[in-house]
């Protein structure tokens, strides 16, 4: 488990405005399985709603707690999106759907209201021998870039505050998410996932995981209804520490809906796959 990041100034996404404090993290816990949103969970559509990062790392957690046993980990988790998720009070439920020595099947949701708006589910595993290789096909991932005094990134039509200003983005000189994919960036979180907790590196990978298609615009998301329905992680192996970097590209086609997949990778190198299904249509 690794500390949580510790609040910082934040760089202003919006030139000529004051940047917003930061809350103390995306969330507050109220008691079991209840917890309030903070704006920093908002998403860069509206304030009112949440990005999908936030809230999938908190479904995250609590799949990770549950009947957790030394020797298992997750391995893989598919977030299901069926509504927009509001800035708000959440509830969060697991279950065990298939129980076993070397694997389980997990699920899990989060409700507001009462109304469903965020599913999961989660194969956890027994850890592969010391022994198996480390099979890697692909190059390491670029330097971190360093912090410099360049403006944060900004998004076209974007709720600058929330999310977008409560992650740490590093992208290369010259690009950022408004540049045509495919992309690459590093991110952190700035707060962590719950007040007075520390993260885990599930949590973290899992509150960047949702970004991969908007590191990869490859599609007209201003002229165009473009939004993800789901986002899958999965991880070969566990992360390590605070920077994660997204390598992504979009696939589309007419008559069809968009596909975003990207590598992710920790400082020591690759580490899972991102997954994203999204719908393309008229506005």
């Amino acid at each position: 488990m690794t500390a949580a990041p510790t609040p910082e100034p934040t760089p202003d996404p919006a030139a000529g405005r004051a940047p917003a404090p930061l809350p103390e993290a995306f969330y507050r816990p109220l008691g079991p399985g209840r917890y309030e949103s903070t704006a920093a969970t908002a998403g860069p559509w509206s304030p009112k709603t949440q990005h999908g990062g936030p809230p999938s790392a908190l479904l995250g957690r609590a799949l990770e707690r549950h009947a957790a046993r030394p020797g298992l980990r997750i391995a893989r988790i598919t977030v299901e999106l069926p509504y927009p998720v509001p800035v708000g009070e959440l509830e969060v439920a697991v279950r065990t759907v298939r129980g076993g020595g070397r694997t389980e099947l997990l699920e899990g949701e989060i409700t507001s209201d009462g109304r469903p708006v965020l599913l999961a589910r989660a194969w956890r595993m027994v850890a592969s021998p010391a022994d198996t290789p480390a099979l890697r096909p692909v190059p390491g991932p670029p330097p971190l870039p360093l912090p410099g005094r360049r403006p944060a990134p900004t998004m076209t039509g974007a709720h600058p505050d929330g999310y977008l200003a409560a992650t740490e983005w590093r992208f290369e000189p010259g690009r950022g998410f408004d540049s045509s994919g495919p992309g690459t960036a590093w991110g952190r979180q700035r707060i962590p996932l719950v007040a007075g907790e520390s993260d885990t590196p599930l949590t973290r990978a899992l509150t960047l995981a949702d970004s991969c298609w908007a590191v990869a615009f490859e599609l007209d998301h201003v002229r165009r209804l473009v939004i993800n329905t789901d986002v899958t992680l999965a991880l070969h192996r566990d992360p390590v520490g605070e920077w994660f970097c997204v390598r992504a590209a979009t696939a589309a086609s007419p008559g069809g809906s968009g596909l975003a997949s990207g590598q992710l990778d920790d400082r020591t190198g690759d580490c899972g796959r991102i997954l994203q299904t999204l719908l393309v249509a008229e506005r």
